[in-house]
């Protein structure tokens, strides 16, 4: 009996081992020896890969568990977020607008500079469905840098956003003023806004690469970020769990938002270009949805929802999204960066973001959630 009861703690010992020996969901999508995955595994470590993969688990009782897996995250090393900060952006955006009574989310409005006005629901629209850089910088406008890193810090999200995008002096610190139509008949205006010196983040890595291309010369010296956007991988995704399930944290740490104004988000996050006016042939479905099908051709597949968003610059292509399988009832956070710059060279817009970036991240979400490119 004891020698029975020995072997019986063996063979238990040994089946522990072997469940906690295997492997993840990040790492069995890595493995999968499929062509897109493979050629970036290859040179791994050029490619600077990081993944962070949550399944949600809706309990009996209605509560939600968070199962998490990562891969290749080094919080302290330096990645541009490029794109993906307008997703932070836009949610505070909205919760500083619904603070103050005399506008809302259809009000006009207009950036001294400008010529044509807009509102938050345009610039919202734009913003999550093609990536608009303008409608970024209008909400930048709107918060200037250090409300944006203020709020971020209180709700646990450490990160730095320090600049507009894709326009000269993006990282100028007075805001310009906005003029709304307000609910009255005086005009309500926002700004000028006086924000502080850009502080640095300790941080690796924040001068990459061998050269850089600065009005239309080649400097031969690595490009230096340390002034650029900062926002980690891990914050990211926190975004968007919070977004998704503001109740699993507190409420100091959520995004406080409406939930008309959360659901607004939320659909618009979904939205196809074609569904707001674009032609297909411009933008197709899968343009900005880089997870699962961004190099699929065609329709998007619509057993699924992923909401996102995505960006793409300097080399780096970075995708967060909720997706949900609308047959097997599973969900999904995926959010993931890869850096696509063979030559070391910034600014000559000579990135592998077709050839490589797009095909790794496509494979790397169908892996993940058990979806091939036989079920499109």
């Amino acid at each position: 009996m004891k020698i029975k009861r020995l072997r019986f703690a063996g063979l238990l010992l040994t089946l522990l081992l072997g469940a906690c020996a295997e492997s993840g969901p990040i790492e069995k999508a890595l493995s999968s020896g499929t062509p897109a995955v493979s050629k970036v595994m290859a040179n791994l470590a050029q490619h600077e890969v990081q993944i962070l993969f949550t399944e949600v688990i809706r309990m009996q009782d209605g509560s939600i568990v968070f199962q998490d897996d990562e891969f290749g995250m080094k919080d302290e090393r330096y990645h541009y977020p490029a794109s993906t900060v307008k997703l932070p952006v836009a949610l505070l955006a909205l919760e500083k607008l619904q603070e103050d009574d005399r506008i809302d989310r259809y009000t006009r409005f207009k950036v001294m500079g400008e010529p044509n006005g807009s509102s938050f629901t345009n610039e919202l629209i734009e913003l999550f469905v093609v990536s608009d850089n303008q409608a970024y910088n209008r909400l930048f406008e709107f918060l200037g840098k250090d409300e944006i890193n203020q709020r971020l810090s209180v709700k646990g999200l450490p990160a730095r956003i320090s600049h507009r995008l894709s326009i000269p002096d993006s990282d100028i610190l007075t805001t310009r003023v906005m003029r709304f139509s307000g609910t009255s008949a005086d005009p309500v205006l926002i700004g000028p806004i006086e924000n502080s010196p850009i502080e640095s983040v300790s941080l690796s890595d924040l001068n990459k690469g061998v050269a850089y291309i600065e009005n239309g010369e080649k400097i031969n010296a690595p490009f230096d970020f340390s002034e650029k956007n900062y926002l980690p991988l891990r914050s990211l995704h926190g975004v968007m769990k919070r977004l998704m399930f503001p109740e699993n944290f507190t409420a100091e740490q959520r995004f406080h938002l409406s939930p008309a104004h959360r659901q607004f988000v939320i659909s618009a996050m979904q939205k196809l270009p074609k569904e707001v006016g674009y032609e297909e042939t411009e933008f197709p479905d899968g343009y900005a949805k880089f997870l699962v099908f961004g190099d699929l051709e065609g329709r998007a597949p619509e057993r699924l929802e992923i909401h996102n968003k995505s960006g793409w610059a300097y080399g780096y292509l970075t995708d967060t999204a909720y997706i949900l399988n609308k047959e097997s009832g599973r969900e999904f956070i995926i959010t993931a960066s890869i850096h696509v710059n063979a030559n070391q060279t910034f600014n000559d817009n000579e990135y592998e973001y077709e050839g490589l970036g797009v095909p790794f991240l496509g494979e790397l979400g169908r892996q993940l959630i058990g979806f091939g490119e036989q079920s499109n």
